[in-house]
């Protein structure tokens, strides 16, 4: 009888015991197993250049940027929104379909194309300067990054001088990140480009992603280093 007890006792101990370490563990396993945040979007916005004309869109300097992100281990995906043959206005109609997503950068790769078809300066500013806009009023702490553009000396002096300009006068007036030139280093370099002398190749869009990177990568770096400020905070 005495043996019976004690055993039945040593047996009700183990249980015991047992399910505690079980619920430790199953606690310990709830609180690492936490689903990991979403990604931030980084919205590209732009025409045949983001969309990787004439090679595969793998291979366009968006999905290059995103291997690189994913390299870093930065929280964001890119949504790659390159329209072949699209211009600012082109991109000023589809900008609220697109911001039905959240949006944490904007990288603005438009106007190439109301260049090359000499369309008046003024209205290509004025598309880019709404689709800021309607940007920051859908999503007011989005990062702007604005991708400068040139065009070739035959459409004459003063356009090209004057297109040239508007980039940095865009980013100037919004606070926004400036990207000199999209194609530094990749246009007018026939290794670099297709026999369209237009549009990059693999390599080109290689060296295109490296010089967004260059813009991209601390900013992104920043912003996932700043922690959420939380709503009941004072403020002085």
């Amino acid at each position: 009888m005495f043996l019976l007890i004690v055993n039945s006792g040593w047996n009700l101990s183990r249980y015991w015991l047992t399910l505690s370490l079980g619920i430790a563990l199953w606690l310990g396993f709830l609180n690492t197993a936490e689903p990991a945040a979403a990604p931030q979007t980084i919205l590209v916005l732009g025409d045949s250049i983001s969309a990787g004309n004439g090679i595969d869109p793998s291979q366009a300097f968006p999905a290059v940027l995103q291997d690189k992100i994913d390299r870093a281990g930065l929280p964001y995906k890119i949504v790659n929104a390159g329209v072949s043959g699209d211009t600012s206005a082109g991109g000023l109609r589809r900008i609220n379909w697109l911001l039905r997503q959240p949006v944490s950068v904007l990288l603005l790769e438009l106007g190439g194309n109301d260049g090359l078809r000499g369309l008046p300066l003024e209205s290509t500013r004025t598309n880019l300067q709404k689709i800021i806009d309607r940007t920051r009023e859908k999503y007011p702490t989005v990062k702007i990054i604005i991708a400068g553009m040139q065009m070739p000396p035959n459409l004459g002096a003063d356009y090209v001088g004057e297109f040239r300009q508007l980039f940095p006068d865009l980013a100037k007036a919004n606070h926004a990140t400036l990207i000199p030139f999209l194609l530094e280093g990749v246009g007018g370099r026939r290794e670099l480009n297709q026999a369209d002398m237009i549009h990059p190749t693999v390599e080109g869009h290689a060296a295109v992603a490296e010089t967004v990177w260059k813009i991209l990568e601390p900013i992104l770096k920043q912003s996932a280093a700043v922690p959420q400020k939380d709503s009941s905070e004072k403020t002085g």
